[in-house]
């Protein structure tokens, strides 16, 4: 299939195209994109994004956009070129990239197509959208006929890897240190044109970037996203939980609560835990969508070889009501004693014309020894439209709630939210929209004692080129009954404390070579004070070479301690063409002395083949140095079939 396009330009200097690397910030270029719908369910697509470098974004959407997977990478060949009346881009893509189905003699796909000029913060689309949509809301799009002998898409790609690697450190066992050498492979079958079965054996994620440093200041733990491309993809099927949705206030989010997080499987206490092999079978089966899961690790120092099993089965009607389960299990293999933990839930969400939304969820876990409340349960309403946002929010986690591959960050709680707000659009000057807004946390536990209070006031102001400031100030009650630690240092010990707190924020246009962001917060600190500020800027002179900075600082007084958690970063890119990238990240975490540096080089020697080079190091000269250092060789190869 050949797609192409002209997009004239009145001032081709000024045309926006700061990145080479795949999978790039679209937000921050120009593009031109195509959405395909190949089944013409008006549901689900295949989505491609250009920028007039030739980088490329792809992805696959579900649910008329409501959740995307844009871990997936298809074959397409790009060719883009610019000119002194604008641009021009042509792709080509081949049919077995796609999925459809080769029954039919005569084909209708639904399309849609976005041209997004930056310097004017301006979208364009083939099929005409509302604001709130997006290229990928297939149930606007329009149709594209007169597809006819279509191929057999192939049905079968396998992607081995060989790997050579160096490790070693005080912290790193005796029995992974020194040189090895390792492979395996991963491989994708069609079992029908909507379902795929996904295997891998001996499964590597060496290149993967290496996590954020953050100051957890919170007696709560910290939520990190998943990284590794396996467990990205498709993520959105398996999501169950404590939801978020663009353009509303939800009160919660899968920061808070989510049943299945994969970041739980092969990988313990932050460092890789070997996985032997697993399989993903995921897509629609009649008016079903279903994914199953299932991975093995390997036995270390400090685990018994586990297995994991999530199994999730959703059913849309009519695009309004969502229905579905999900089971996760994770067994101890090889323990002499029980070693298990079963999670369970069933979820409904129900939407109305795209302004109000409905979600619920009902869950629990079983493990040996449990004691207490298991369950957990949310109903929660969500309305917007040109003018108001209104969300109410009552959910309720046990004390003994606890999924043995998923994520809670708060046990043995009431939780009640409600805001109201406006998003107008005023004749200001350089003003997009306002946001202001009232929202309201009431958290008790499970005997209806309070435990946080948290009344907010806020203000966001969007600004036609993108920019963003925002506001907010609150009056907070916090009750603690056990004492406990701010960052390693100063104790918060038990009492009721009442403070209030404020922020003021301001992003600038990301499209500019020169971009940044401040953020500056402070106020009471349950029976102390807090100042913190965080700086990040990035400037990128050409798409070849870009630099990031990022500076956060939180000085911290108690009755007890002074002190100061400061994480540092630095991030050098260099991009020699589409194909070629150089990545280099360090970061310096004060609260905990970590140095940490990751530098990682990728060529894609061919369509969604790469050759990795990384090196990543930990250092703490608290704690005798270098704790792991590891340098990597990794070679991929698609093969099809």
């Amino acid at each position: 299939l050949y797609v192409g396009a002209v997009l004239f330009d009145s001032d081709p200097d000024h045309i926006v195209a700061q990145y080479l690397e795949q999978d790039f910030d679209t937000h921050s270029d120009d593009v031109f994109g195509v959405t395909l719908d190949p089944f013409l369910d008006r549901r689900n697509s295949f989505m491609f994004l250009v920028n007039p470098r030739g980088a490329v974004k792809d992805g696959q959407t579900f649910d008329n956009s409501r959740t995307a997977n844009l871990a997936w990478e298809g074959v397409i060949e790009v060719k883009t070129s610019i000119h002194d009346r604008g641009w021009t881009v042509e792709l080509a893509i081949p049919f077995t990239t796609l999925r459809y189905d080769p029954r039919r003699e005569n084909q209708s796909w639904g399309v849609n197509f976005l041209r997004r000029l930056r310097r004017r913060n301006e979208d364009s689309y083939w099929a005409p959208l509302d604001r709130r949509s997006r290229v990928h809301t297939m149930a606007l799009a329009g149709t594209l006929t007169g597809l006819s002998g279509l191929p057999r898409p192939r049905n079968l790609t396998i992607k081995p890897f060989v790997l050579a690697d160096h490790s070693g450190g005080d912290v790193v066992p005796d029995a992974v240190s020194g040189a090895d050498w390792d492979g395996g492979m991963d491989l994708k079958y069609g079992v029908t044109s909507r379902l795929t079965l996904d295997l891998t054996y001996r499964t590597d994620f060496s290149q993967v970037e290496v996590d954020q440093e953050r100051v957890n200041l919170t007696r709560f733990s910290l939520f990190f996203p998943e990284k590794r491309d396996f467990f990205v993809e498709n993520a959105g099927l398996f999501t169950f939980g404590d939801l978020s949705e663009r353009n509303y206030r939800m009160g919660a989010s899968p920061r808070d609560f989510t049943l299945f997080h994969s970041r739980r499987i092969g990988l313990y206490q932050g460092r890789p835990v070997p996985i032997v092999a697993g399989g993903r079978l995921t897509g629609r089966v009649g008016s079903f969508d279903v994914g199953f899961l299932n991975m093995q690790t390997e036995a270390t120092p400090d685990l018994s070889r586990e297995l994991f099993s999530v199994a999730r089965v959703r059913r849309s009607f009519g695009g309004v009501i969502q229905v579905g389960g999900l089971v996760a299990s994770r067994d101890g293999l090889g323990s002499g004693t029980p070693d298990y933990n079963r999670s369970y839930g069933v979820d409904a969400n129900l939407r109305i014309r795209d302004k109000l939304l409905i979600h619920s969820y009902l869950s629990a876990t079983q493990y040996p020894g449990r004691e207490g409340n298991n369950r957990a349960a949310r109903v929660s309403a969500a309305f917007r439209d040109r003018l108001w946002d209104i969300s109410a929010l009552y959910r309720e986690i046990g004390d003994a709630f606890d999924p043995g591959i998923g994520f809670v960050a708060r046990r043995g709680i009431r939780h009640t939210y409600g805001t109201v707000g406006a998003h107008p659009r005023p004749a200001i000057p350089h003003v997009n929209e306002l946001n202001p807004y009232l929202e309201l946390d009431y958290i008790t536990n499970l005997e209806s004692a309070l435990e946080t209070r948290k009344g907010t006031v806020g203000l966001g102001v969007a600004f036609l080129d993108g920019g963003a400031l925002t506001f907010s100030a609150s009056d907070r009650l916090e009750v603690i009954d056990e004492a406990f630690p701010v960052a390693g240092r100063g104790l918060v010990s038990e009492g009721r404390y009442s403070f209030r707190e404020g922020s003021l924020g301001y992003r600038s246009n990301a499209a500019r070579h020169l971009s940044g962001e401040v953020r500056v917060s402070g106020g009471g600190f349950y029976d102390g004070s807090r100042r913190s500020i965080s700086v990040g800027g990035g400037w990128r002179p050409s798409p070849h070479f870009g630099l990031e900075l990022g500076v956060e600082r939180n000085e911290i007084d108690l009755p007890d301690d002074s002190f100061t958690a400061d994480v540092l970063g630095a991030r050098v890119d260099l991009a020699g063409s589409t194909r070629s990238f150089l990545s280099a990240f360090f970061q310096y975490n004060t609260a905990s002395e970590d140095r940490v540096i990751n530098l990682r080089y990728n060529f894609i020697h061919s369509p969604l083949s790469d050759l990795f080079i990384v090196y990543s190091q930990r250092q703490n000269p608290d704690e005798g140095g270098v704790l792991e250092r590891t340098v990597t060789l990794k070679a991929t190869k698609l093969l099809s079939f």
